[in-house]
């Protein structure tokens, strides 16, 4: 049975971990499903790991709601969260709203990320909210901004950078979203904001103390390895067990072992 917002928020009070994982297509996702994750997240990081791009920027509305559907149709009863790519939500309100509601209209998706935690952005997350879209935000090391932030490098390691993403979080979760992502930040500052919200605290690369876990499954299945976060734990090296098994085959048909009669 799926589960609900409601459902991650008696998960965080009863102190039971949320598992969060990526899925980008409908076999992977089927098979998310069949393990018990409780939610999967539609990430932009699709450009990188099935497309072939060096950054998240280039993915368009229309690629993730690709994808999104393949996932929909993989994992019916679980929770799935669209990401909204580069460019579909920072012109304006308008268009925000209009692109979120495409998630849950045409991709059937439960909940919508954006990333960020200004201003501008905090006021998409209330106009989203305010249409009755489920919204999580995501600071932290957040991969739309990289190139302000110098590149994909950790985040909050003083106390003053520490403060402004408490306060990037707090504003976040004032402007009505549901959940937020911290990515990318010491495991001390993943405690004080997990501690400090009420609403649920997901991190990535954020320690242990938050309230739930995400991965990308291509990291820690050993699938992507352009380059692997030192935060990850490989539960297989499926990359290599593709490799070798399409050697294999690339040896067999031109030895002439297949097919056999």
């Amino acid at each position: 049975m799926k589960k609900s917002i409601l459902d991650f928020r008696a998960m965080v009070e009863r102190g039971e971990k949320i598992v969060w994982l990526t899925g980008y297509d409908y076999l992977t996702a089927k098979y998310e499903e069949r393990a018990g994750v409780d939610m999967i997240l539609v990430g932009d990081s699709l450009g990188n790991v099935l497309l072939g791009y060096d950054t998240t920027y280039p993915v368009t509305m229309e690629e993730m709601l690709i994808h999104c559907k393949a996932v929909r149709r993989g994992a019916p009863d679980t929770f799935v969260i669209g990401d909204m790519p580069y460019m579909s939500y920072q012109i304006s309100d308008e268009q925000a709203v209009a692109n979120a509601g495409r998630f849950t209209k045409e991709a059937l998706c439960d909940a919508i990320k954006l990333e960020g935690g200004g201003e501008e952005i905090c006021k998409r997350i209330r106009a989203i909210a305010s249409v009755g879209i489920l919204t999580f935000g995501h600071i932290g090391l957040t991969p739309q901004f990289a190139a302000q932030m110098g590149g994909y490098k950790a985040q909050g390691r003083s106390a003053d950078a520490a403060r402004r993403l408490l306060d990037e979080a707090l504003r976040i979760q004032d402007a009505g979203a549901c959940a937020i992502l911290v990515e990318g930040v010491p495991d001390i500052v993943g405690e004080l904001i997990a501690k400090k919200l009420s609403i649920p605290t997901l991190g990535i690369g954020a320690g242990s103390k938050t309230d739930g876990q995400l991965l990308i499954f291509a990291d820690m299945l050993g699938y992507y390895d352009n380059f692997t976060p030192k935060f990850v734990k490989k539960y297989a090296e499926l990359g290599k067990e593709m490799e070798r098994a399409f050697r294999e085959y690339c040896d067999d048909v031109r030895a002439g072992r297949f097919p056999v009669d």
